[in-house]
């Protein structure tokens, strides 16, 4: 049995695969949103978030004999929790992450924090498109929402939970974007230029999420872009395919899913 962190579409995509190719699974996931999908492909869950004690009893519980993290690349502690859970049980970790794409442009500021990113974004003024969803929004309305020089939008999904962080922070409706991906280079040009945008904050989540149409669209349009890069963490057995994944759990793959 595998417990799975299934934090992104191509994380739930490998648990499918996985189940095809023969393995049990539980899979686990913060939102309802991103448990229908894994329900749709009859992939076991839980939702919520899980501590360690709470983690390390579910692998007892359910007999787990491996953890697979593919959550979020910014999920920080949902990896260290996953790793801590697997050394307390005496099991195997493996990693499951998007490939980094490296970026070098004139345009491109990167940051190792969201309150760096919040800090330089503090010198420009216009209209800053903050694409880094509710989790640190707090973050950027404490440095930017009363700067009368800039105007903050917001882009998040489209959830009662974030719409309320909004409300709570003092967003108004009109700087919110309430949408959810993955969108194509022209819909990002549609919207930074419908919002007349001068600064783009975002993150380096990987092709898989969208980072790249993001990326070129604001690029071609000249528009400035504060990246944040992913988190520093020593991760075991890492990978970044699919194939990777398999590999490490030994090859059962019985010809079902070609690479």
């Amino acid at each position: 049995m595998i417990l799975f962190l299934a934090g992104t579409s191509d994380a739930r995509e490998l648990a499918s695969r996985l189940m095809q190719a023969g393995y049990d699974l539980v899979a686990t996931v913060v939102t309802d949103s991103a448990a229908a999908s894994l329900k749709d492909a009859n992939v076991p869950y839980h939702v919520g978030r899980l501590t360690e004690q709470q983690m390390s009893e579910l692998i007892e519980e359910r007999y787990v004999t491996t953890v697979v993290d593919a959550s979020h690349p910014y999920a920080e502690e949902a990896s260290k929790t996953a790793m801590a859970a697997a050394n307390i049980t005496g099991i195997p970790y493996i990693r499951y992450e998007r490939p980094q794409q490296s970026y070098v442009h004139p345009l491109v500021t990167e940051v190792e924090t969201y309150k760096e990113a919040a800090i330089a974004a503090s010198a420009h003024s216009g209209t800053i498109m903050l694409t880094t969803g509710s989790k640190t929004l707090a973050v950027f309305t404490e440095q930017l929402l009363h700067n009368e020089n800039i105007r903050l939008v917001c882009r998040m999904l489209p959830n009662k939970e974030n719409m309320d962080k909004c409300n709570a922070l003092g967003v108004k409706q009109r700087d919110i974007i309430a949408i959810q991906g993955p969108f194509s280079k022209e819909l990002n040009k549609a919207l930074y230029e419908q919002f007349s945008t001068t600064l783009i904050i975002t993150k380096e989540s990987g092709k898989v999420g969208s980072v790249d149409e993001k990326m070129d669209a604001a690029l071609e349009m000249g528009i400035p872009v504060i990246l944040i890069k992913r988190p520093k963490i020593q991760y075991e057995n890492l990978c970044t395919s699919f194939e990777e994944v398999f590999e490490k759990l030994g090859g059962k793959n019985n010809g079902k899913y070609e690479f």
